[in-house]
């Protein structure tokens, strides 16, 4: 029998992508799913009016490496926080907690510096992006 080779033996990074709050906007959130299904990654996407909870909740139970949260409603100062609050309670540490949307860039800092990861804005490449979910994961977890 011939020997896997350590790329065969590795499994896809696994992304989770929500929607949480009140926004009934998904469109940016669904194309930046299938960027990252075309990128090679596992995406489960949770839909519409995810609260923080149900988000990491899903997060845990699909064992993901990262979270991507798409915020258009202003709400991001709360959200965010919110989720980094409850991943460190269930101990989840090493799981990127990263997103997009309208966010201004002086919110982008503090939220950076509470230890979300990168923020992207509308417009951003795909390609971008998933290339910084597959550099955080190689670089933060073991694959």
């Amino acid at each position: 029998m011939a020997e896997k080779n350590s790329s065969q033996l590795q499994r896809p990074i696994r992304v989770l992508v929500a929607k949480v709050g009140l926004d009934g906007h998904d469109r940016g959130a669904k194309v930046i799913a299938t960027s990252l299904r075309d990128a090679g990654m596992e995406v489960i996407y949770t839909g519409l009016r995810q609260t923080p909870e149900m988000v990491v909740n899903a997060a845990l139970q699909e064992d993901v490496d990262a979270i991507g949260v798409s915020i258009l409603t202003g709400a991001h100062n709360t959200i965010f926080p919110k989720i980094l609050s409850l991943m460190k309670e269930k101990g989840m540490d090493d799981v990127l907690v990263t997103g997009g949307g309208i966010i201004p860039a002086d919110d982008m800092k503090k939220l950076n510096e509470m230890g979300v990861g990168k923020l992207f804005s509308p417009g951003t490449s795909t390609t971008e992006i998933a290339d910084y979910i597959k550099d955080w994961v190689k670089e933060n977890r073991n694959f």
